[in-house]
């Protein structure tokens, strides 16, 4: 099974909008330009609304079907290890196996000296392909990479084979997660990681490392572009490096997650990959749960009412709903607008206030990641959620395409200006 060179992490946080995201792909395509979907939702998701990945598939099949797209599509376990893993054994073939939490745990001292020996030829100046850039790999360096990341990948490979004793090899696509933690790997380190993926015999089609910058949830990047663009590049040059060395897949393509809205840097990652004709793989979170709400605020009435109510219990809730995703926001209080306030917006004041429109001096960047990280209340609304939702189905499937579509593939993997793209899609588009 392997993942095309283009590829789009959707997801779908009350699996209602299979669909509109599908229709992105499907426009995508009637551009020129394949773009997989992969419906990816985490342990933690599904244990906070508390749905199963089951129902994930069975969504994403009925718009698979509904639609008649019959181009490879997966639905992802998102950022499982091996105590989360097997209620996505069923239902899944795609695996982010994160390892974030098992960076800087060191593995046996005698695996670290077997490491070193084992790979010499890491040692010294290394010539990357496509780029101008020396660099060298001294055993230091070696040996304080082995002890940081070996154990981790070490892990990676205990969970890789766990799915492969259920799944049989060559039945899923594996990717492994290193981005959720506090310092990025070095183009170097990650040539390193690869050696030691390639002898836990993982093959693996994705790898996510952390960029330098921050990646906070639903907003835009924060950082130097010209120093992600110069990262990119040598990220991939090591992955091509790694796949003539090691035998590791053909496939093999950067992940960048929470890879939503950050749309500075969307033009570095189009030059990238064109010029290394190489794939990439973006991923955009729980954008689609905004669109939502965004969709039942322009709907007013009931639907104004219940965006508005969502707004004022996350911000009552608002330092528990942030724990969970502590390295991936940056939400500073005292920019959040009190419910008094909110409650008093009309439709335009509270979609313009979450909608990542940069240009209106509305859009609050706060309301938005507080709102990003809140689905668990509207999870509490129960059936008063989902049944507005599906009242007003077409609105928010409107919001939903144009977002992916617009904001994300286009510039992505067109190469064109968000500007440039239409803010209108027809009805008939979406249907």
């Amino acid at each position: 099974m392997e993942l095309s060179k283009y590829s789009v992490g959707v997801g779908d946080r009350f699996a209602h909008q299979s669909k509109a995201q599908l229709q992105a792909c499907i426009l995508a395509g009637n551009a020129g330009v394949e773009v997989i979907p992969v419906w990816n939702k985490s342990n933690r998701e599904h244990t906070i609304i508390g749905s199963e990945p089951s129902q994930t598939r069975l969504a994403v099949d009925a718009a698979v079907k509904a639609l008649g797209w019959t181009k490879p599509y997966f639905c992802d376990a998102d950022h499982i290890t091996l105590a989360t893993v097997d209620r996505f054994l069923a239902p899944c073939d795609f695996y982010t196996i994160d390892v974030a939490d098992y960076i800087g745990k060191a593995a046996e001292q005698t695996s670290i000296d077997a490491f070193v020996a084992r790979h010499g030829e890491l040692l010294g100046k290394v010539q990357l392909e496509g780029v101008s850039e020396s660099l060298e790999i001294t055993p230091e360096l070696l040996r304080a990479t082995a002890t940081k990341f070996l154990f981790a990948v070490q892990e990676a490979g205990k969970v890789y084979r766990k799915i492969e004793s259920v799944k049989g090899a060559g039945n899923f696509v594996p990717e492994v997660s290193m981005d959720e933690t506090d310092a990025a790997q070095s183009p170097l380190e990650l040539l390193i990681i690869l050696a030691a993926i390639a002898d836990e015999k993982i093959p693996l089609q994705t790898i996510a490392p952390k960029f330098s910058g921050r990646f906070n949830k639903g907003v835009e990047y924060v950082g130097d572009v010209e120093q992600f663009e110069r990262e990119m590049a040598l990220d991939i040059a090591a992955i091509q490096y790694a796949i003539r060395q090691y035998g590791l897949p053909k496939s093999l393509k950067l992940s960048v997650h929470s890879g939503s809205d950050k749309f500075s840097i969307y033009p570095a990652i189009h030059r990238s990959i064109r010029r290394f004709d190489t794939g990439v793989h973006l991923k955009t979170a729980g954008t689609t749960w905004l669109e939502e709400l965004i969709g039942l605020a322009e709907a007013g009435g009931e639907g104004l009412v219940l965006a508005k109510e969502i707004y004022s219990d996350a911000y009552d809730h608002r330092e528990e709903l942030c724990v969970p995703y502590a390295t991936v926001i940056d939400i500073h209080p005292d920019g959040l607008p009190t419910p008094g306030v909110v409650k008093g917006w009309s439709s335009d004041e509270f979609t313009s206030a979450l909608r990542h429109d940069q240009s209106s001096p509305l859009y609050n960047p706060n309301l938005r990641q507080l709102l990003h990280v809140g689905f668990k209340i509207a999870a509490k609304k129960g059936s008063r959620y989902i049944d507005l939702l599906e009242a007003n189905e077409a609105i928010i499937a409107k919001n939903v395409t144009e977002n992916i579509f617009n904001r994300h593939l286009a510039p992505v993997f067109l190469g064109r200006s968000i500007k440039a793209e239409s803010s209108k899609i027809g009805a008939e588009q979406i249907a």
